[in-house]
C-alpha cells in the first residue's frame, strides 16, 4: 500500500515572497525546453507519442501507450541530479532548509510515482535535463529499443 505524504514545510519559508512567487512562475510543469527537445527529436525519428498523462501518477511528460513506457525528463537542480554534492552547495547557500525539503520532497515523490507506474505495469525512464541537452541522440536510440523490446514482449505473451 502506498500512502501519499506531502511534505512539510511547516516553520520554513521563502527567502521572500516576490522571489517563491518568481521562482514558482519561473518553474513549468510541462513543455519544458528539455522536454520539447526530446519530443521534437522522436518525432524526427518517427515516433509518435502522447504528453503529459494526467490520468497516470506523476503526470509522465510523454508515453507511448501500446508499449505502456512512461517517460519523464527531469530538471537536475528540482529532482536533485547529483544529491549528495548538491545538498553540500545547497547547505551553504540561503534558506537551506527550505531548499533541501524542497528538494527531498521532489526525490522521494518520484520515486512513489515510479512505483506507482511500475506496480501498473509501466515501464518507466526518466532523463536529467542535462543528459537530454548532451546526448540527445544516445536517449532517443534508447527509447526506440525499449519500445522495440516491449513490442516483441507482447507479442511473445501473446
Amino acid at each position: 500500500m502506498v500512502i501519499n505524504k506531502r511534505a512539510s514545510y511547516k516553520g520554513l519559508s521563502p527567502a521572500s515572497e516576490q522571489s517563491s512567487a518568481a521562482g514558482k512562475g519561473a518553474s513549468k510543469k510541462s513543455n519544458t525546453r528539455p522536454e520539447i527537445l526530446l519530443r521534437k527529436a522522436m518525432w524526427k525519428a518517427g515516433l509518435r507519442y502522447i504528453k503529459n498523462v494526467e490520468e497516470l501518477p506523476g503526470k509522465p511528460d510523454i508515453v507511448f501507450r501500446g508499449a505502456h513506457l512512461a517517460i519523464f525528463c527531469d530538471g537536475d537542480f528540482w529532482h536533485g541530479k547529483n544529491w549528495a554534492s548538491r545538498k553540500k552547495k545547497l547547505k551553504r547557500g540561503s534558506n537551506a532548509d527550505y531548499w533541501i525539503s524542497k528538494i527531498e520532497s521532489n526525490i522521494k515523490r518520484d520515486k512513489n510515482n515510479t512505483q506507482q507506474l511500475k506496480q501498473q505495469g509501466w515501464t518507466v525512464l526518466r532523463f536529467w535535463e542535462s543528459d537530454i541537452y548532451n546526448k540527445i541522440d544516445q536517449i532517443v536510440s534508447s527509447i526506440i529499443k525499449m519500445i522495440y523490446y516491449q513490442d516483441k514482449l507482447s507479442e511473445v505473451s501473446e
